[in-house]
């Protein structure tokens, strides 16, 4: 019914699609640099980094940072982090170092107003 309601745009909660089949031979970093390539507006990064943060992540007890990949090891969601990276980037977010107690794989940025409105959207 997603696809009925909204053609592919309403599948894309299932992760990224490829046109060619040998697309997915690429190292799961290599798509998620590929997706995150694809994404060219301040208001569609956020809008992404919002959906990853939706489906994996927190806010810290002190408010003060937004935890993608809670509680993930490194090697889980590969492309998705390199996509993360990509568009933390390209936002300027400001990526800080995880605590020490901190999953291994976990991404911690500092809020933002702009992130702290498009994830109010999708909490």
């Amino acid at each position: 019914m997603l696809f009925f309601e909204n053609g592919y745009a309403g599948l894309d909660r299932f992760g990224q699609w490829f046109s060619e089949p040998s697309d997915l031979d690429a190292s799961p970093e290599t798509r998620g640099a590929a997706r995150a390539a694809t994404i060219t507006t301040e208001a569609a990064a956020l809008e992404e980094v919002a959906r990853i943060w939706a489906d994996s992540g927190s806010v810290d007890p002190s408010d003060q940072y937004y935890v993608f990949f809670e509680s993930h090891d490194v090697d889980d969601d590969r492309a998705e982090r390199a996509e993360l990276l990509q568009l933390i980037d390209f936002l300027g977010l400001e990526r800080v170092d995880a605590p020490a107690e901190a999953a291994g794989g976990e991404v911690w940025v500092r809020t933002d107003p702009r992130l702290d409105v498009e994830c109010a959207r999708w909490s």
